[in-house]
């Protein structure tokens, strides 16, 4: 029993992949949670990773460039993600289409079977943006949640809007994920080590190895 108190109230590790089409503002939610600060970003090419501290929890967290040569390659990334976050343009009204079929091939992914889902309509800041309403309509959220704990924020990368809401409901869905698999004895999560930052990428890199090995 004692060991079971142990695992449910250390320090524990997420590793959340953001993804979405170019464009949408992924590198820069990114960099707010990770500094706090708007960061003048590029197209990402290829993936960034960062680890965002939040409430006791490490999220190693892979910003994964949305381009559409990039999209293929996705599915390498899911193996041991506890959380896809799906960021949309909320302003980009004419792909909303193409952002909805990209989110359901996610969906459909063996590796993604488990895993929560978190959908954010962001640069609500921007005149006539489609509201989180819209974007849970457009993107037939509703069929998602039948199979996966899912839900839609409205954020703004640049103001902050939405983040830390999104942030609580995420760490508090993946918490009761990983506490539930704790008490049914199938824990594997990785205990995260103070001095042993190597570890958080060990697998992660092992993928990325495999994935620009078939490119």
């Amino acid at each position: 029993m004692g060991g079971i108190f142990c695992k449910l109230f250390r320090k524990r590790q997420m590793r959340v992949l953001l993804n979405g089409l170019d464009a949408a503002g992924k590198t820069t939610i990114l960099y707010q949670l990770r500094l706090g600060e708007v960061v003048t970003t590029i197209p990402t090419i290829g993936f960034n990773v960062e680890t965002v501290e939040y409430k006791n929890v490490q999220l190693v967290t892979w910003d994964v460039g949305g381009r559409d040569k990039m999209r293929p390659l996705f599915r390498h990334y899911y193996p041991g993600t506890d959380a896809v976050v799906f960021v949309v343009d909320s302003n980009d009204k004419e792909r909303t289409e193409q952002a909805q079929k990209e989110l359901h091939a996610i969906i459909k992914e063996d590796s993604v079977k488990e895993v929560i889902i978190v959908i954010m309509a962001n640069k609500q800041d921007l005149p006539g943006s489609m509201t989180p309403e819209e974007v849970h309509e457009k993107l037939d959220v509703d069929s998602i949640c039948k199979t996966h704990t899912c839900k839609v924020f409205g954020t703004s990368a640049t103001t902050g809007e939405g983040l830390y809401d999104m942030l609580d409901w995420l760490v508090e869905a993946v918490n009761t994920k990983q506490a539930t698999a704790i008490l049914r004895g199938k824990d594997e999560c990785v205990t995260v080590e103070k001095d042993s930052k190597s570890s958080y990428f060990t697998t992660p890199l092992s993928y990325i190895k495999h994935m620009f090995s078939k490119v």
